[in-house]
């Protein structure tokens, strides 16, 4: 007989099944033995009677022990069953039992949330914290909304895209993750705080819709609700403005929630949107919360916010308020180049970008905009961070020589994955909603990472380690 998962028996009765799992919640009834079987589909009930040849091993089950069953389906009768269970009118009457692994005693108990349970230790034991049903509930759901946007996407004309790990130190806004090469030693790759400049390079091969589940890198500062590493759905279309990128997402999420959350309610359809100088105004932020009321989880205020200054002063620098990427434009909206580059020399600060972004509850949960494909407002842009030209050219000389061999106009959005489940899963915080994460200070608890190398490697990297005082 071939395994099936628990969740399957409620559709078998009278038929024999082979079952594995973990052991939960034993009942010693002295003549008969009972204990809920747990796998990823969920929990059933099984029974075996002191007749049975087995029934002195079951003595030894424990909590948490790894078993295999075979037994025969049978109908609860209807006052022993349990309404709470999707299995709960059913049990498995066991004639064979096999314990694949015995625990030692858990650090924590794995059948409730898990919200009353240290973190630090949660994450310790992070593969014993993902067993609760909450955490996998959560997994589970983000397959499902993942799927359903690959398949979205698909059929929108799409084509899903890998674009490199290793790739280059570029200053694009955060610093890098750096990985040193043994082959080139002194020279490093970078790991990706966005697979921006590939998937620009894919629209000017003429690819015109890609699509990347990917993983991004950010060397930033410490802080609670933040990962070194993260997950967004990359998008990136040619011979599109701004409208037609923000009417793709918005149905896309529309479509994504009615089927998967259809507990939630969407407050306005279509989305709306305010311009960034409304959302200061109005609201003292550029991601309002605007569902009526706060409190409830079931209501999802989405809206977009668009017309971003290009540059704002951070640290008494100019820095562009999205990316250097971004299209700049002119205040009153004219699509003049002379003009635009007049303004980029005299007053930047002046100028509006093709900037937008996703705001749901309070949260900014994704930015995209219309590129730059001008490459001389685009090496202007990095004049004006602090950039020389021909650091410009060096850094990004690969991009600049690409246009020149002609370019669609083109613009993209990057949903963060995390953020957007967490909402979506009522979930207080996005470590809840990845299966290995780690702290808001970047450490991985389980694996202790980061840690020290060994001399032996990074002699092969010819690399020293500098002690620096405190």
């Amino acid at each position: 007989m071939k395994k099936i998962f628990n969740l399957e028996t409620k559709n078998l009765v009278g038929r024999e099944v082979v079952l594995f799992g973990f052991v939960n919640s034993i009942r010693d009834h002295g003549k008969l033995f009972f204990f809920d079987l747990k796998d990823r589909s969920g929990i059933v009930q099984c029974v075996i009677s002191q007749e049975n040849n087995y029934f002195g091993s079951v003595k030894e089950i424990k909590n948490q022990s790894v078993v295999m069953v075979k037994g025969q389906v049978q109908q609860r009768p209807p006052h022993l069953a349990n309404p709470h269970l999707p299995t709960g009118k059913v049990e498995v009457v066991i004639n064979e039992i096999q314990i694949l692994s015995q625990p030692k005693t858990l650090p924590f108990e794995v059948d409730s949330d898990g919200y009353e349970i240290d973190e630090a230790l949660r994450l310790k034991y992070r593969y014993l914290d993902l067993r609760r049903a909450r955490l996998q509930n959560n997994l589970r759901k983000r397959h499902e909304f993942l799927l359903f946007i690959r398949n979205f996407l698909d059929a929108h004309g799409f084509i899903e895209i890998e674009t490199p790990i290793l790739t280059k130190s570029t200053p694009e806004g955060a610093r890098d993750y750096l990985v040193p090469s043994r082959i080139y030693p002194g020279k490093f790759y970078a790991l990706p705080q966005s697979p921006q400049q590939y998937k620009q390079l894919l629209m000017v091969a003429g690819l015109e819709r890609y699509f990347q589940i990917a993983r991004c890198f950010r060397d930033e500062d410490p802080r609670g609700d933040r990962q070194p590493e993260f997950t967004q759905l990359d998008m990136e279309m040619s011979y599109v403005n701004r409208d037609d990128i923000l009417s793709l997402v918005e149905k896309m999420f529309v479509e994504v929630i009615n089927q998967l959350y259809p507990q939630k309610r969407i407050k306005t359809y279509p989305f709306p949107r305010l311009t960034y100088e409304e959302a200061i105004s109005i609201y003292g932020s550029d991601k309002p919360d605007l569902r009526n009321d706060p409190n409830d989880p079931n209501e999802l205020a989405f809206a977009f916010i668009v017309d971003f200054p290009m540059f704002e002063v951070v640290n008494d620098k100019l820095e562009t308020m999205h990316h250097p990427f971004t299209q700049p434009r002119l205040p009153d909206g004219k699509s003049d180049r002379d003009a635009l580059f007049n303004a980029l020399e005299k007053s930047p600060e002046s100028l509006l970008s093709e900037q937008y972004d996703l705001v749901l509850n309070g949260y900014e949960i994704g930015g995209g905009s219309i590129r730059t494909t001008d490459p001389e407002i685009l090496i202007k842009v990095f004049e004006i961070l602090g950039h020389e030209r021909g650091e410009v050219e060096e850094k990004f000389g690969h991009l600049l020589e690409a246009f020149s061999y002609g370019v669609p106009p083109h613009g993209g959005i990057a949903p963060g994955i995390d953020r957007i489940l967490m909402i979506l899963n009522n979930e207080p915080n996005i470590r809840e909603v990845i299966a290995f994460p780690k702290t808001g200070e970047g450490r991985d608890l389980m694996m202790n990472s980061p840690s020290e190398i060994e001399k032996k490697q990074l002699d092969e990297l010819s690399i020293q380690i500098r002690q620096v005082e405190n």
